[in-house]
């Protein structure tokens, strides 16, 4: 993003007071506290209750200015969006947590696949099976 974040911290932590997270996002301070009662963004708390805006948050309140100016979007369809952008990043999340267990499960049957050959005897031949038509003629008697 361009946002030297201070040590120990990233986009996710909420630093930034109502004030500069209005600034930040072109919205005014109240704007902020109606989209935090209507569940647009839920801001971190502070041990008094004061609000604290991290970086993602300041970004998901341009995105809705944008959604809402540009695109003329009602408050109703921006939540249901930030939803449904939720509930995408989740499931992505969740393939991709299912893709890595099928790997390792994937690996181990190919290990233990390796170990089963391994330890066939080698003095064993494999013969092929296969089916043949014998006629069979007896020789006649005399």
């Amino acid at each position: 993003m361009g946002f030297p974040f201070p040590p120990g911290t990233d986009e996710d932590t909420p630093f930034f007071v109502i004030s500069v997270a209005a600034q930040l996002s072109g919205l005014h301070a109240q704007t902020l506290r109606s989209y935090d009662r209507m569940g647009l963004v839920s801001p971190g708390r502070t041990s008094g209750g004061g609000r604290r805006y991290s970086m993602r948050d300041i970004v998901l309140l341009r995105e809705v200015q944008r959604l809402s100016q540009d695109e003329g979007v009602n408050l109703a369809g921006i939540k249901r969006i930030i939803d449904l952008e939720n509930q995408v990043d989740a499931l992505r999340s969740r393939v991709a947590e299912l893709q890595q267990e099928l790997a390792q499960a994937l690996a181990a049957a190919d290990s233990t696949a390796a170990a089963v050959h391994a330890s066939y005897r080698r003095d064993l031949v494999p013969i092929r099976q296969e089916t043949a038509l014998v006629v069979w003629k007896p020789k006649p008697r005399k």
